[in-house]
């Protein structure tokens, strides 16, 4: 899978060199201090090394070439790594899990410290980095990486740092990046549901204020429905009423028009002055005149009694709007003119009592007690606008009008029966002229009676006429009142097409029924349909909030299950993993050791520490972090009795290392291992195991060994060589063996 390696301007490779590895085995050898080690480094930095004590610096800059005397420095370093990524046909899909025949990952660090990655010249984040070499079993403890002086790192790391490297070396990283990725989401989703739940708590009180107002309404609306229905038979016999009143009043308006063109045409012809008597002419005057005044006034008596009831009416309903509104005191007078009257009072009664209280005494502290009164009300008595409110000052003006009305209409009426009066005797003197006259006389005073009644009659329509367009005015009026307070329903009915018979007095009841309905609609504040609405919304934002709180619950659970599930599948391969590596790591430790026995092993759980009071509720609120058992590492050399890895000498030490990467690669291999000097404390017999070793596992993973050892070397297809010049730049060398063994011959 490893194909080239190219670096430019990290550490001593300040130009560009470039590695190709096409073999399964490579060994870099050359002096010590020639930069073999920084090829290991290049690899770490690549692949997302974070660590600089890993890479041997403590700033960024130090990874970038620092330049010489005849090589300036570079403001920048970079290392590529190419894998090979085509499918193979044994292989169900890729080893990377992206769909390019050939992957390039670099990464370029800069002297300000930042550092940029991309994949196949995409940039990427790092964790994009980690999770695509995961998914080809590379991870981020570099456990396919041993530098120089870490042989015997994964011996002297603790038991946590020994299980993180199994595990990267066994593939469970990826168990690991989705059971981070899936407790991040669950975390997220409990951050939202105690949100969710903190509106719900603020939406509560609102929405049970909203829903008692609602309540409110509801009875509202049971008034609406009642006046709606009063309304509606209230309005059709109304409009039936006045629709038969006016057909009638027409029609006999009607007949007397044309009862009275007759009279008229009769009277003409018979009061000709050729042919009539003069003084029966004068007298039919007399009395038509006095038909007349008769007409007139009673015209204007009929008119002054709409008037009347109009105004009664205007001030029924001011009297009813002064009992909605807020009542305020009549007069306005300021509380310390109210006072300052108190304080005079109060003076006048002490002197009078004061005095040797004789009736004169009494007399005179009365009329200064009347006076300061009179003048009181006197200062107070202008205009009325100050005193009173617009509903009284209006009932004021309704009922001056009502008086000055009813004082015309008592003079009408006087007026009237004086004028009826005079018709009665000048129809006496007429009978009483006719008598003692000719027939012409009494068919002339007929006619003229007949035509007086006729006009009589017409009058009187036109005032019926006049009085059904009031009330017909006032019906509109009440239609548009119970329309706005009850809906267009209040005026949807179906029209009477006859009239029932009942008196005009129940018509006049369901009227004043109505009213008294309206006001109490008026009371409840009509029909809310801004608080409906506002329900609505709220309810509405209620109800999604509680389906959103029971999505985020389903996530969760689907969630933990989902942890859950990882745990078990990491406990489960862990297990098979660790099982094998034991295998191979017993047969390892025998071939170095030439017997004996070493495993890994579970470390014992520690026991909770006791804490007081304080420490348990911190601790409760705290969360505490998983805790797994780490690995432990026991062996059992041959002839030789060891309780501790700290009692194994150097080469021990390397060989149990040596046998435990091994044994690691051996049950997962990754795609390339690089070994730094692994084989330095090996002696002769060791070396030629080690080779073996190194044949073997390189049937399963590519191999760069950096190495002095010859027997090492001989075990490699390809040797990079790698000097140094005296201006501190690296310089590559390369032999593959199968073209030396060909010159050579």
């Amino acid at each position: 899978m490893l194909k080239r390696l190219e670096i430019v301007g990290f550490k001593s490779f300040a130009k560009k060199t470039v590695l190709e590895f096409a073999s399964a085995t490579t060994a870099i050898v050359g002096p010590n201090g020639s930069g073999k080690s920084n090829v290991a480094e290049a690899f770490r930095f690549a692949l997302g090394e974070q660590s600089m004590k890993s890479m041997r610096g403590k700033r960024a800059e130090d990874l970038i070439w620092g330049g010489s005397h005849s090589v300036p420095r570079a403001n920048r370093g970079s290392v590529a790594i190419t894998f090979d990524n085509s499918r193979l046909p044994a292989q169900a899909g890729r080893s990377f899990r992206i769909d390019f025949d050939e992957v390039v990952i670099e990464r370029a660090v800069f002297r300000d410290g930042t550092s940029e990655y991309s994949i196949n010249g995409s940039r990427v984040r790092l964790r994009d980095i980690h999770e695509l070499l995961a998914s080809a079993n590379i991870g981020e403890t570099g456990h396919h990486i041993i530098s120089q002086g870490e042989s015997d790192r994964i011996l002297l790391a603790n038991a946590q740092e020994r299980r993180a490297m199994l595990e990267d070396a066994l593939g469970l990283k990826l168990y690991e990046f989705k059971k981070q990725e899936a407790a991040r989401k669950l975390l997220k989703t409990e951050e939202n549901i105690a949100q969710v739940n903190s509106l719900r708590r603020e939406l509560a009180p609102h929405l049970r204020f909203l829903e008692s107002q609602v309540k409110k309404l509801e009875r509202a609306e049971e008034l609406k429905n009642g006046l709606v229905g009063l309304a509606q038979t209230y309005f059709a016999i109304e409009d039936a009423y006045i629709a038969q009143e006016k057909s009638r009043v027409s029609a006999e308006k009607k007949r007397a028009a044309e009862r009275l063109a007759v009279a008229d045409a009769e009277l003409n012809r018979i009061a000709d002055p050729k042919t009539a008597d003069h003084e029966t002419v004068k007298r039919t005057e007399m009395l038509r005149k006095a038909e007349r005044e008769v007409a007139e006034l009673s015209a204007e008596r009929a008119a002054l009694s709409r008037n009347i009831g109009r105004v009664e009416g205007a001030l029924e309903e001011v009297k009813r709007r002064a009992t909605v509104v807020a009542r305020e005191p009549y007069a306005k007078v300021p509380r310390e003119e109210l006072e300052a009257l108190h304080h005079e009072v109060e003076r006048q009664a002490e002197s009078a009592m004061g005095a040797d209280g004789t009736p004169e005494a009494l007399r005179a502290a009365l009329t200064a007690i009347r006076s300061a009164v009179k003048v009181f009300f006197s200062r107070h008595g202008a205009p009325r606008d100050e005193r009173f409110s617009d509903e009284e000052e209006s009932a004021f003006k309704l009922e001056t009008e009502h008086a000055e009305l009813l004082k015309k209409y008592t003079a009408v009426s006087a007026a009237l029966e004086k004028a009826e009066s005079i018709r009665a005797r000048t129809r006496e003197a007429m009978v009483a002229y006719e008598e003692t006259g000719r027939e012409d006389r009494r068919r002339i005073l007929d006619f003229a009676q007949a035509k007086a009644h006729e006009e009589g009659i017409v009058v009187t329509c036109e005032a019926r006429e006049h009085e059904l367009a009031l009330l017909h005015e006032a019906l509109e009026r009440d239609k548009r009142e119970a329309v706005a307070l009850a809906g267009p329903a209040a005026t949807s009915y179906i029209p009477l097409a006859a009239m029932s018979p009942e008196e005009r007095k129940v018509q006049e009841d369901r009227k004043r029924a109505l009213e008294r309905m309206k006001i109490r609609l008026e009371e409840a504040g009509g029909t809310g349909e801004e608080i409906r609405r506002e329900h609505a919304e709220v309810a509405e934002r209620e109800a999604f909030l509680a389906k959103e709180l029971d999505d985020l619950a389903k996530s969760a659970a689907g969630l933990a299950a989902l942890i859950g599930d990882l745990d078990a599948e990491l406990a489960k391969h862990f297990s098979e993993g660790l099982a094998k590596v034991n295998a191979s790591f017993g047969e390892y430790f025998a071939l170095m050791f030439g017997g004996g026995g070493a495993r890994l092993t579970l470390e014992e759980p520690e026991e909770p520490e006791e804490l007081d009071g304080e420490e348990q509720e911190e601790a409760v609120d705290e969360p505490q972090p998983e805790r797994r058992p780490g690995i432990e590492i026991a062996v059992n050399l041959p002839k030789k009795k060891v309780r501790s890895l700290m009692q194994l000498s150097g080469g021990e030490r390397a060989l149990t290392s040596i046998a435990l990467i091994f044994a690691m690669s051996q049950v997962n291999p990754p795609p390339f291992l690089i070994l730094d000097e692994t084989d330095a404390a090996l002696d002769e017999a060791n070396s030629r195991r080690y080779g073996d070793m190194i044949e073997n596992l390189a049937k399963k993973s590519q191999l760069i060994v950096i190495t002095h050892n010859r027997e090492t070397m001989s075990r490699t297809n390809v040797l990079y060589g790698v000097t140094m010049g005296g201006d501190g730049v690296s310089k590559l060398l390369s032999v593959k063996f199968e073209e030396a063994v060909a010159v050579a011959k």
